[in-house]
């Protein structure tokens, strides 16, 4: 079944993560989407493989923002390969760059460029900080611009310091945010006639995942780190079972819930205790009911915590380990990581974008391509012939 946006061309000049995952969301959703990479290619494809110390197979930094595109190279330092470039852009609905002001100045790939080649092309900008203010101009990656400036890394702090931030986590965020964006604009130029420009940073991204700490603590006085042991409803809290492993309980409507998840839990004597009858006695008492809760889930394995939940109303989950997510329950019937089988033969599995139209699983369209492996391929549908992409060739144009 095709995707939604099937027939629509997106042409991506952008490196590391952030501006290309999104790219790769639009190809899991039917684009076509064209990337355009200097003659060395993206920085990433030569980064140290920390996901994947095998010898063969895939490699998840390039993988997870590049599967499903086609790739063309073109130098764009030249004056040749920007005219190239103009032609691909000229059949294209999206341009999107994580290029900052003074490298798409000086590749010739600023707004005004590209609506010279295409007057109707949407433009995306992506940023570290933002497209003004002292910093526009200045690199930024997610664990910067996101993770440190979010207020995130100062609440996953521990006494050794902040937590290392998983691996793209804020790039990925900010992908959604631009890929969601590009549909809107789509949709704004079918109905209007008008195109746009959109920006999206790092930091705002940071910012927005964040914003209920951000916009309280003028009002609460607090940064939202706290002792567990203090939480003010001991029922959205983690605790620790007795085999070393955690679980969150979740149940923001504490006295819903507390009977049923005593009963269930083997500690009926809890319900009646007067220190912990309802909201405000548990609230008094907090430190407490998560001593009493921590003696309870201690006492039992993640095994036992499951048999003796698997019936109950509240929200609660175990703290997963990667390795263990393939297996859980909900994975394979949702087609949350689909397999693939790439040109070079071993199959493996991605995460597909999150969405999901018409009940349909979104399933990426292929690996990521061979450096330049489009490049001909691209060229002879804007029209041009072999004589002309071999003299393109041989000038440098091409890489």
């Amino acid at each position: 079944m095709p995707g939604p946006l099937e027939g629509v061309r997106v042409v991506e000049v952008a490196n590391w993560t952030f501006v290309p995952a999104a790219g790769a969301a639009l190809a899991d959703l039917g684009a076509d989407v064209i990337k355009v990479e200097a003659p060395n290619g993206d920085p990433q494809r030569a980064l140290r493989n920390l996901l994947n110390l095998a010898e063969d197979g895939p490699n998840p930094f390039l993988e997870v923002p590049n599967r499903g595109k086609r790739s063309f190279t073109a130098d764009l330092t030249s004056e040749e390969g920007r005219r190239v470039l103009a032609r691909v852009v000229a059949a294209a609905d999206v341009f999107m760059t994580s290029n900052l002001a003074p490298v798409r100045q000086k590749l010739g790939i600023e707004v005004e460029d590209m609506r010279a080649a295409n007057p109707n092309i949407i433009y995306v900008r992506g940023t570290g900080w933002g497209a003004h203010g002292p910093m526009a101009d200045v690199g930024g990656y997610d664990v910067a611009c996101g993770w440190a400036t979010s207020g995130m890394a100062y609440k996953m702090c521990v006494e050794e310091g902040p937590l290392a931030q998983p691996p793209g986590f804020f790039d990925l965020q900010g992908a959604n945010t631009i890929a969601g964006a590009v549909g809107m604009a789509l949709f704004k130029r079918e109905r209007t006639g008008e195109t746009s420009v959109i920006d999206v940073s790092l930091m705002n991204v940071g910012m927005w995942a964040t914003a209920p700490d951000i916009l309280g603590t003028p009002f609460s006085g607090s940064h939202g780190v706290g002792d567990r042991a203090e939480s003010p409803n001991p029922i959205v809290n983690a605790y620790r079972t007795g085999d070393g492993r955690w679980l969150y309980l979740v149940c923001l409507q504490a006295d819903r819930f507390w009977g049923e998840l005593c009963t269930l839990l083997g500690c009926p004597e809890l319900i009646d205790d007067k220190r912990f009858v309802d909201g405000a006695a548990r609230y008094t008492n907090r430190r407490a009911c998560v001593g009493a809760l921590d003696a309870v889930f201690g006492a039992k394995t993640m095994d036992e915590v499951h048999q003796a939940l698997d019936e109950f109303s509240g929200v609660w989950a175990p703290v997963l380990r990667p390795s263990e997510i393939p297996n859980h329950p909900q994975v394979e019937p949702n087609g949350f990581l689909p397999t693939i089988t790439p040109s070079h033969g071993h199959p493996f599995q991605l995460v597909p974008a999150p969405m999901r139209f018409d009940d349909q699983p979104t399933v990426p369209r292929g690996a990521a391509p061979e450096l330049g492996q489009h490049t001909e391929e691209i060229l002879l549908e804007t029209g041009m012939d072999w004589d002309e992409i071999g003299r393109l060739r041989a000038v440098g144009a091409l890489g």
